[in-house]
């Protein structure tokens, strides 16, 4: 009997009219047609949460995805190489610094936004090569059904030990949002583990090298996308594969090393997922103008979050490419921190000429951070509900696409 026996199947009792309704929006936008209102979402920080509930005046248990009814929302299991416990290094009150099970060192002061990387345990190429020969394996049941630390989860923007079991996590949603679990792919691997500035050196000065790691890393994190879809035991309806290849002017590695080593693996990740019928949101940070068009290639249903300051624009790609990829974020982040009805009005309207005939998510292009407005979020989503009913009116902000 495989490990994933004993989970059971879907809950006999049905989703609630309301879940079904958005996730035929959700799927009917990702197959490029036009739902009864353009899908919204976002993630979030938890200093954003916290300043939304004191600022619209809501309860200490208030939740944005419950509040606002929002049309789907993304799992994280425990993907670290080794899983372990974090090993506190230093601790005050004023911060910690644990070793992970990707082997990072990171310090996390409470007071600020986002973790430090201080170092990593793999710190020569040939220690990689010998680190990904021992990674735990990725249908270890703890990945999945246990409670435990794992950096993605609990070191980002706060810091949280012993994370609950990720099929619990799904469990609880699953009634009232089309979910979505999701994987690293060998980049976001890559900068957990080694670090990006030895990623990018040792793939110029050890290609070889490098491709057999890729090679490894790839495998593995495809295993561990499909032990996860067969734990969540029929309660997963989409899925995020988490990769960053990019900064502002462009990608960190030249795009033909990229298609030839990393592209693969996140085709078959999506091939997987799409195998279970499951839709696909790649997020990668950054310029991709160089390679957006492998997405399409690969079939991924929506890329996700578009940065606008690094040089993309969702309606200007929809002339581009058309229908051939869907659009999930692009709403710029800038404009919601300065909090000005006017410019945030114009961003709103504009960015929905990128969901004329389906094919686009409403989000930040990013997420949701501590330095926005709460009432700043609550107008975005009242114009998005107001404006992002089909068919789309958006008065002076129309669009020829």
């Amino acid at each position: 009997m495989s490990m994933f026996d004993t989970v059971g199947k879907e809950h006999s009792s049905s989703r609630s009219p309301g879940t079904q309704a958005k996730l035929e929006r959700m799927r009917k936008a990702l197959r490029h047609e036009e739902p009864d209102r353009v899908p919204i979402s976002d993630f979030f920080w938890g200093g954003f949460i916290r300043r939304w509930r004191e600022e619209c005046g809501l309860p200490a248990d208030a939740n944005p995805y419950y509040y606002y009814d929002l049309d789907w929302i993304c799992t994280v299991p425990n993907m670290d190489p080794w899983i372990r416990s974090f090993e506190v290094l230093k601790e005050t009150p004023q911060e910690v610094t644990v070793r992970t099970g990707f082997g990072a060192i990171m310090r996390k002061v409470y007071d600020f936004p986002m973790p430090e990387f201080v170092g990593w345990e793999v710190d020569s190429i040939e220690k990689l090569e010998e680190a990904v020969k021992t990674f735990d394996s990725p249908f270890d049941s703890r990945r999945y059904f246990s409670a435990g630390d794992n950096q993605i989860a609990g070191v980002g923007d706060g810091f949280e030990r012993n994370s609950p079991p990720w099929v619990n996590t799904v469990a609880s949603l699953w009634p009232d949002f089309p979910v979505f679990g999701s994987i690293i792919e060998v980049n976001e691997c890559m900068t957990r583990l080694i670090g990006p500035e030895n990623h990018m050196l040792w793939v110029g000065m050890e290609p070889e090298r490098m491709a057999e790691v890729v090679a490894v890393v790839g495998q593995f994190y495809l295993d561990c996308a499909k032990a996860q879809i067969d734990a969540a035991a029929g309660k997963l309806d989409g899925f995020v594969i988490w990769g960053d290849i990019a900064y502002k002017c462009g990608t960190f590695m030249h795009p033909d090393f990229w298609r030839e080593h990393y592209k693969p693996w996140v085709k078959a990740i999506a091939d997987y997922a799409h195998s279970k019928g499951l839709m696909v949101i790649y997020h990668g940070c950054g310029n991709v103008h160089a390679v957006i068009r492998d997405f399409a290639e690969m079939g991924i249903d929506a890329y996700n979050p578009l940065e606008v300051k690094a040089g993309m624009d969702a309606v200007d790609l929809r002339r581009e490419l058309g229908h051939t990829l869907g659009f999930c974020g692009n709403s710029d982040i800038q404009v919601w921190e300065k909090g000005d009805p006017v410019a945030i009005r114009r961003e709103v309207l504009r960015k929905l000429n990128a969901a004329k005939g389906g094919g686009f998510i409403f989000q930040s292009d990013h997420s949701v951070a501590s330095n926005i407005s709460g009432k700043t979020y609550d107008m975005i989503v009242k114009l998005v509900r107001q404006y992002g009913h089909y068919p789309l009116k958006l008065g002076e902000y129309d669009e020829v696409i």
